[in-house]
């Protein structure tokens, strides 16, 4: 039988006396005698099961470590998409902005980095995104008489490289055709995490005093807001299933619209009103130079081998807006990462890790409870987990945030997640 293979040598001396013994009696017969045998057998067999699950036990109270089947206790490749605010201290929303007096003059040609807080009050601001403008042909800045080496120009052909299809040398926006001036926000590459997050985000821009001053002299602080300004909102359609998700060697692309996230876009005459592209997998949010003229009163200023100074006035307009009510124009954006997770499931059986080596579990020098209810029952409680490797070298220590009791009486499971 099966069995027999199992058998001690001690046992198949026993079982051999038993078959002695029954053979030397000549009233016993064959039934008998294989009866006995069974009877002899089965008991060998209960013994050495019994013996097993003693040695298990034994085992599995002292043992430190369990390997994890990876078949049924691992879980890998999870992905959790996490959207937090894209501001300093992870706000969804500013509601002040500052530019650096510490920025210099060369730079600002190209852009102005802005921050949520006084860089001139504290040493820990930090910026947040940058505002730039750039021309195609390169007006709007001054380059000593080299037009081609325009500072707008140069913006103008970055933001072309890195967000336009190979081929494609201008934008293009919605209804309006193709720009040569577009105004830039770009959010800075640390808050942005891996992208911006569509349809949440949305600023607002306050009309300028354009049409009061002379296009060549709109510039530095002649720039302010209007008399009474009127103020636009934009957002993304990405929240708009009729719209078709447009794609570019920069990833996705929206159009920015006007609207807020509360009420959506504002349709007129059956279609909505576009004002530029948004980019959420680069974090930047291009504008029509030639829309923002006609609706926030830009004034932008084209002309050839003058410093036109042209973001000054996308900051000012954002700040402005600001500035008339601090918490319905706040600047509001959020940012998105995709989070790659592993689950281990740590299976705690009842006979398992009943026992700690802590020292006041024990006492005297030969090791007894130290509590005398422990006596075939011992109780403890399970606070940290372990992970090892093959080594058994620790790798990561997992805090549970209560104690688990753990005895005889109860099993454990406990998932332990990590984040990468």
């Amino acid at each position: 039988m099966a069995i027999g293979d199992n058998l001690s040598s001690d046992s198949m001396a026993g079982a051999a006396s038993a078959l002695r013994v029954g053979a030397i009696s000549e009233t016993t017969t064959a039934s008998e005698l294989e009866a006995a045998i069974q009877t002899r057998a089965n008991a060998i067999a209960q013994q050495i099961v019994a013996n097993q699950i003693n040695q298990t036990q034994l085992a599995g109270s002292g043992r430190i470590f369990t390997p994890f089947n990876m078949a049924t206790d691992v879980v890998s490749n999870q992905k959790t998409l996490v959207t937090t605010g894209l501001f300093a201290n992870n706000s969804g929303s500013i509601s002040s902005m500052y530019t650096s007096s510490v920025q210099s003059s060369t730079s600002k040609q190209y852009y102005y980095a802005v921050y949520k807080d006084n860089p001139g009050a504290t040493s820990t601001a930090a910026a947040q995104f940058s505002v730039a403008y750039g021309h195609r042909l390169g007006s709007g800045s001054y380059s000593a008489g080299q037009l081609n080496d325009s500072a707008t120009k140069a913006v103008y052909s970055q933001y072309k490289q890195l967000l336009l299809n190979p081929g494609d040398s201008v934008f293009t926006f919605g209804t309006a055709g193709n720009s040569d001036l577009i105004y830039v926000i770009n959010f800075d590459r640390s808050r942005l995490r891996d992208r911006l997050d569509p349809g949440n985000w949305q600023f607002s821009l306050a009309q300028l005093n354009g049409d009061a001053v002379p296009n060549n002299v709109h510039t530095g602080s002649n720039v302010t807001l209007a008399a009474s300004p009127k103020v636009l909102t934009f957002i993304d359609d990405s929240g708009d299933t009729d719209q078709a998700v447009g794609f570019a060697a920069a990833g996705r692309v929206y159009n920015i619209i006007s609207g807020t996230l509360t009420q959506g876009g504002y349709v007129v005459n059956n279609d909505y009103v576009y004002y530029g592209l948004a980019y959420p997998d680069m974090g930047m949010l291009v504008l029509d130079g030639n829309m923002l003229n006609a609706s926030s009163s830009f004034n932008t200023v084209t002309g050839s081998g003058i410093a036109g100074d042209n973001a000054w006035k996308l900051y000012t307009a954002i700040s402005g807006a600001m500035s008339l009510n601090s918490s319905t124009y706040t600047f509001q954006a959020r940012n998105q990462e995709v989070i790659n997770s592993t689950h281990y499931f740590v299976r705690v059986k009842n006979g398992e890790y009943n026992f700690s080596n802590n020292p006041s579990f024990t006492t005297g020098s030969v090791g007894e409870f130290s509590q005398a209810t422990f006596i075939g029952d011992p109780k403890v409680y399970i606070t940290t987990v372990g992970m090892y490797n093959d080594n058994q070298e620790l790798l990561a220590v997992a805090k549970l945030s209560q104690p688990i009791q753990k005895s005889f009486q109860n099993e454990a499971l406990i998932k332990v997640k990590l984040d990468f």
